[in-house]
């Protein structure tokens, strides 16, 4: 016998969680939960606003059918909608006893808050990697907070994200705050321009290298070797399937390219599976998931040495069961 349950969730984020110039106050998402005689198993379908092509309305409709199709038996083919074949194929996966409970719990830190604290944090890590979002402010700021880092705090690497805020100008006004001596100890900046031409020329110009996001998900064609281009930033909940993010990890070590797994706004819950897809696709390669630093309570499973409050299965509500 096969069962079924789809809840939704809700949590509060920090006050400074801004998704293209959109505050987010609160994430909203859904767990999943399969049940068989193979045991249990659970997954999480969180459509990211302003970056997920579908809608939580659409994502939810998808769910519901697939669920009833698989709670009669069948074995439908995975959803066409990105969050809901992670969701339902984490699921499976925990269900089959194919996603190890081992993870890769260390994650690049993600800069926000307050600078001292922050300074801090990255003066006591051996060797630390951090991330920061760039392109919310001025470039001129950018560069020179980036460039100061990199000075102060001698062997940090950085990984920088711009979500295509700039034009090839205004990434170049960045570079030049970036003292060229600095610049190798950028690992990667993601989605610098607006055009995929346009951050390749930013790439040739500065010698910083770049990482594709949002634009792989565009244009599969650009999971291939390119001059000036080092890693790949593949979000599961953004991408689909596991087995489709086990496709793209696999397509980009061929090409020789950083295969990172990151996060899209996950409860801990889906952090805790992301870090656990992490350690069996990516091994050795530090993902990008330190998002449970911009909410306030964790979700069902903690994540490792966090000491933020764990809300339970009373706090989410039922939209379908069978």
């Amino acid at each position: 016998m096969r069962s079924a349950t789809l809840f939704s969730y809700q949590l509060a984020l920090d006050a400074g969680v801004i998704l293209r110039q959109q505050r987010l106050k609160s994430r909203r998402g859904m767990l999943v939960k399969l049940v068989s005689e193979q045991g249990e198993g659970w997954g999480e379908i969180a459509p990211l606003p302003q970056f997920s092509v579908e809608t939580p309305e659409a994502a939810q409709q998808q769910a519901v059918e697939w669920l009833a199709r698989w709670c009669a038996g069948e074995q439908p083919e995975e959803s066409p909608l990105p969050s809901v074949a992670f969701g339902i194929s984490c699921a499976l996966a925990e269900l089959s006893g194919q996603l190890s409970a081992e993870g890769c719990w260390q994650s690049a830190l993600l800069c926000s808050g307050d600078p001292d604290t922050l300074f801090t944090r990255l003066q006591n890590k051996p060797a630390p990697l951090a991330k920061i979002k760039v392109g919310l402010y001025e470039a001129v700021r950018d560069g020179m907070q980036v460039n100061l880092l990199l000075e102060a705090i001698p062997d940090l690497t950085l990984r920088l994200d711009a979500n295509r805020s700039w034009t090839l100008e205004r990434a170049l006004q960045f570079a030049r705050y970036v003292s060229t001596g600095l610049r190798g100890r950028i690992a990667f900046l993601e989605e610098p321009c607006r055009t995929v031409a346009e951050s390749i020329a930013f790439a040739r110009q500065t010698g910083i290298a770049i990482a594709w996001d949002e634009s792989l998900r565009e244009d599969a064609a650009l999971l291939s070797a390119q001059p000036g281009v080092r890693a790949l930033v593949i979000k599961p909940t953004l991408t689909g399937s596991v087995q489709k993010v086990q496709q793209q990890v696999a397509g980009a070590l061929r090409m020789g390219l950083t295969p990172v797994i990151g996060s899209a706004l996950e409860s801990s819950l889906g952090l805790t599976q992301l870090a656990r897809l992490a350690h069996k696709l990516t091994p050795g390669i530090v993902p990008g998931l330190d998002t449970l630093s911009l909410m306030q309570q964790q979700l069902l499973r903690p994540w490792p040495g966090s000491s933020l409050p764990l809300s339970g299965r009373e706090e989410l509500q039922c939209l379908w069961q069978q």
